[in-house]
């Protein structure tokens, strides 16, 4: 049986690029592969058969043989592409035509194939600390230090981990690139290398003092700005600050996370701060003025309008806290809270029992709502 023309095969045209060749090649060979088409009893050929033709396409010598001669050019033996007879799926020439793509498809998961995967130097992690503040150091400001416990490159051999200024070396198992390849069936499986770790590199003499590793533990004090207007769940970087790196790799970072404590006073709604004041009945009643609090330690004095009812708000403009991202400060909201007095003296009672016979038209809230009420159970009634 005459063997089919390499490009028909691939389905591409004679003047396709190479990567058209192998975008061709990689969707025969999913569409193809044998484990997909158990149903197929032709799969399997037809497999090899895109193997072999892209064996050959791909190879710029092999290709213009074969543009030249066809495939005559292979014949006798010497040179021929992969071929059905060679015993195994399509001999050595095609386990490398299927490790190109397998590559291409994955190599970025894997680490690449030309030593993508290689870390000769590992960066450090990334720490965190949580850092809880005042809500006055929230509005000034603060500079704080902490203490942070971390590793840190190691002071007797420099970070590289080896004894004596002595240098790492290639590791032999995998030649330094961190990865192995074993061939298993169709497919080149790369696995982290058993001897390295996937660093590339070994170290016969170790440092004492970091066992090789080139770093060690050491609690540091650290300072750290705190700027004006910072609210729970506000993240501080502090660059290179985190883990020293493995074997003199770059450091991480530490994140600050910040927590405001709650405040006896105000309570924040992100700029806005709000207060609740309390006011004697007589106060909400006849009006007047009271002095109250400011977050910067001041005092503002607000006028409370006469007839004033439990829940009303005033504002005072700026005296919030600060933007985080800008100069301006939010507003203070003054609520209201009217409280009855407790603990009456007779003569207490007295004045107010006969407030109360002259107060029939001055509560213009209650006798709405009991109207509505009787209105209510008249409904009802009838």
């Amino acid at each position: 049986m005459a063997k089919r023309d390499y490009y028909d095969v691939l389905g591409v045209a004679r003047g396709a690029s190479a990567d058209e060749i192998k975008k061709a090649y990689r969707t025969k060979a999913k569409e193809l592969h044998p484990d997909r088409n158990s149903d197929n009893p032709n799969a399997e050929n037809q497999f090899k058969e895109a193997n072999e033709a892209y064996d050959v396409l791909k190879d710029p010598e092999k290709k213009a043989a074969y543009d030249r001669f066809g495939h005559a050019a292979f014949e006798g033996g010497g040179g021929r592409p992969g071929g059905y007879g060679g015993g195994g799926a399509g001999g050595p020439d095609f386990a490398s035509a299927f490790s190109d793509v397998f590559d291409d498809l994955f190599g970025d998961f894997m680490g690449g194939r030309q030593g993508g995967g290689r870390q000769r130097a590992t960066r450090g992690s990334d720490l965190r600390y949580n850092m809880r503040v005042s809500l006055e150091d929230a509005f000034e400001g603060i500079q704080k230090t902490i203490n942070v416990p971390t590793s840190v490159a190691c002071s007797v051999c420099s970070g590289t981990g080896a004894e004596g200024g002595s240098e790492p070396q290639t590791c032999p198992t995998c030649s330094g690139m961190g990865k192995v390849r074993a061939q298993q069936g169709f497919f080149t499986v790369e696995r982290t290398c058993p001897t390295c770790s996937g660093i590339g590199q070994i170290i016969k003499n170790p440092c004492s003092a970091c066992g090789g590793a080139g770093r060690t533990e050491k609690n540091r004090s650290l300072s750290v700005n705190v700027p004006p207007g910072v609210e729970t769940g506000t993240r501080i970087r502090l660059g290179g600050e985190g883990e020293a790196g493995l074997r003199g790799g770059p450091s991480g970072d530490l994140y600050i996370f910040i927590e405001v404590e709650p405040h006896a006073l105000f309570e924040r709604d992100g700029a806005e701060l709000h207060c609740r004041v309390p006011v004697s009945m007589a106060k909400a009643a006849l009006g007047g003025d009271i002095e109250v609090p400011t977050i910067d330690g001041g005092r503002s004095r607000v006028k409370i309008p006469p007839g004033s009812q439990s829940g009303r708000q005033m504002r005072l403009r700026g005296k919030g806290m600060p933007h985080l991202r800008g100069g301006q400060h939010g507003d203070m909201f003054i609520e209201m809270a009217v409280e009855t007095p407790v603990n009456l003296t007779a003569r207490q009672k007295e004045l107010l029992e006969e407030f109360e016979k002259l107060s029939k038209d001055n509560n213009p809230e209650s006798s709405s709502f009991f109207s509505k009420v009787k209105s209510f159970w008249d409904g009802m009634t009838g």
